[in-house]
């Protein structure tokens, strides 16, 4: 984790999550703020593939990310094999993983332009689908794979494998594979541990196992982990969070590190993820909203 000043920075690609409408338009004030203080600058939706193409093709040396956690995510997926930093604005709810809140981003972006920040690498991993001897699929995964049951309300029989080597078979509604980022997501819900983000190990988690290992596993980064599945009904699988992905009896996931790392933009001091977290613990707006 570099605590060091960085490179001033001269390209920005402002994102904005498409279903917060106020986002488009915060994007546009920042995109313009940019220009008038000598920085390229270009605005638009987060899912916006002509804008896609533009940053793989290497246009810009920074992403302004405008929403919330799920906003990070996606960024990190574009970012993260590109080594593109990212700097979240939280319009969000929670905001776990943004780094300034939506009134603030005039006081920081000086800073920015300046080099007056450091770059938090936070652990990818890579998941690959097989079936029958052939990969269906492979995602990049900032947060969790999560390998569960369907629409009908029975276990699943998950079989896993910890490089090659039998490790247990779960019978339960589903298995987390997470990275430490994920540590605070899902995972945590379930009752797995918390761990600090410059951390690179992998946490493998049952949700609710009938009588089968009920334990979760830290495993090291260089783990590969396997899942098979076996059901007599439907599973499915899903990568931070995205549309789930079908899967059938004997199909297998295989998770391990990625050689990429997402690389987030950060003003506060290494100290910051202690310092928010036990107000982040007590504060949970998306139970508020439905009282």
């Amino acid at each position: 984790m570099s605590q060091e000043t960085e490179k001033p920075l001269q390209r920005a690609v402002v994102v904005a999550h498409p279903n917060l409408p106020e986002a488009a338009v915060e994007a546009g004030k920042v995109a313009t703020y940019l220009t008038q203080n000598g920085v390229q600058a270009a605005s638009g939706l987060l899912y916006d593939e002509a804008l896609h193409c533009r940053v793989k093709d290497g246009e810009f040396d920074f992403l302004v990310a405008l929403g919330g956690d799920g906003t990070m995510l996606r960024a990190g997926h574009l970012c993260g094999p590109l080594k593109l930093p990212i700097l979240g604005v939280n319009l969000g709810r929670f905001g776990f993983l943004m780094e300034i809140q939506q009134n603030q981003w005039q006081d920081f972006m000086p800073r920015l332009l300046k080099g007056n920040y450091w770059l938090e690498k936070r652990m990818m991993l890579t998941a690959l689908q097989w079936r029958a001897g052939e990969k269906l699929g492979s995602w990049d995964v900032l947060n969790e794979v999560v390998v569960s049951r369907g629409q009908f309300i029975r276990p699943v029989h998950l079989t896993a494998h910890v490089d090659g080597r039998f490790l247990t078979t779960y019978v339960a509604d589903a298995l987390i594979v997470a990275t430490p980022t994920g540590s605070t997501a899902y995972a945590m819900a379930v009752g797995g541990p918390i761990l600090s983000p410059e951390l690179r190990n992998i946490i493998l988690a049952p949700v609710a196992p009938h009588l089968s290992f009920d334990r979760t596993v830290v495993l090291a980064e260089s783990a590969r982990v396997d899942i098979s599945v076996r059901a007599d009904h439907h599973a499915v699988f899903s990568a931070d969070g995205q549309v789930p992905v079908g899967l059938s009896d004997d199909d297998r996931v295989e998770i391990e590190a990625s050689k990429h790392s997402v690389q987030f933009i950060r003003f506060q001091d290494p100290g910051y993820f202690y310092r928010n977290l036990t107000p982040h613990m007590n504060r949970n707006p998306a139970a508020s909203t439905h009282r």
